[in-house]
């Protein structure tokens, strides 16, 4: 092949995907998070989350839901006091646990610590079978069966006088009125094999916060955030169903923002709520990261661009 016959054009003509206006900047001093997000270069993931940023500070200005689902890393690695943090302001409006979630919580408010070890626990038998934990988790459930209530708003009003509530995404959920629902996998929790489990109790319990969070879904809309941070499975199928659900019953469940937080990149949270926001006339990102580095990142940004706001209204 002749080379000499190729053509060419010129390079300023050449759409580009980078740019050096979008790279990263060395501030020349940093004096608050605005400096550093200046070394973010708004690019792939960087781009996703500044986008990430502002539509769950423009949410929670225009007083659109902002719902978050959690699974328990995210209390193992202390992140709650951020998590409340942003409940209390009323950025977060609703909060989705699994199992474990409630039970790591639980746990904090109660005596301040949690995440037993697992491996010695299962070569002498011990595993999961602190009485307390089990005991206070099943006679929520009973609480919730006996009285139609919400799983998750029984668990919260028995941990509000608790030693470290101010710990507890439960118990300052009731405190605050923002509900926080608890979804569980029978057989993946402790709780399950303690002498107090009864199926008919955390069933109904279950099914009652189910119900509620299909309630809470219903409220999205253009503008909305459903945000997903570290549950694989469990929780983004909870997400598919309440969408479905709503959406058959005539609710307009469509173009909100569809995000999931994780160590890595899982099936079914790439679907919902990320691929199910796409497919809804809404926009969805998975970033990739420890909850520890990514949720402290994500709040303070959140955070200055609020406050960021204020300022510009007030100038």
């Amino acid at each position: 092949m002749d080379f000499s016959q190729i053509r060419t054009y010129p390079l300023k003509e050449r759409e580009n995907k980078v740019s050096c206006r979008s790279f990263a900047r060395v501030p020349a001093k940093i004096n608050d998070f605005s400096d550093l997000m200046e070394m973010i270069p708004s690019i792939l993931a960087g781009r996703h989350f500044r986008e990430i940023i502002e539509a769950i500070s423009l949410a929670h200005q225009k007083n659109r839901i902002v719902i978050v689902t959690m699974g328990a890393h995210v209390i193992k690695t202390g992140l709650s006091p951020l998590i409340i943090e942003m409940m209390k302001r009323g950025i977060i409006n609703a909060i989705a646990l699994n199992g474990a979630g409630s039970i790591h919580d639980s746990e904090i408010a109660l005596i301040g610590e949690t995440s037993e070890d697992v491996a010695r626990g299962i070569k002498d038998g011990n595993f999961g079978m602190a009485e307390e934990t089990g005991a206070f988790i099943n006679q929520a459930a009973a609480a919730a069966y006996q009285s139609d209530r919400g799983f998750g708003e029984v668990l919260g009003e028995k941990l509000a006088e608790a030693p470290y509530a101010d710990l507890s995404i439960l118990a300052q959920g009731r405190k605050l009125g923002i509900p926080v629902t608890v979804h569980l996998a029978f057989g993946s929790d402790i709780v399950h094999a303690h002498p107090k489990a009864r199926g008919e109790e955390l069933g109904k319990a279950t099914f009652n916060d189910f119900r509620l969070f299909c309630g809470i879904v219903s409220k999205v809309e253009e503008g909305s955030v459903i945000m997903n941070i570290g549950s694989a499975v469990v929780l983004p199928t909870v997400i598919e169903k309440a969408i479905a659900i709503t959406r058959n019953q005539g609710y307009p469940v469509r173009g909100f923002m569809g995000v999931t937080l994780d160590f890595i990149r899982h099936y079914r949270a790439g679907y919902n709520p990320v691929e199910r926001a796409r497919e809804l006339g809404g926009k969805g990102y998975y970033l990739i990261g420890h909850h520890e580095l990514m949720i402290p990142l994500l709040t303070a940004g959140i955070l200055d661009c609020l406050a960021q706001s204020l300022k510009d209204d007030k100038g």
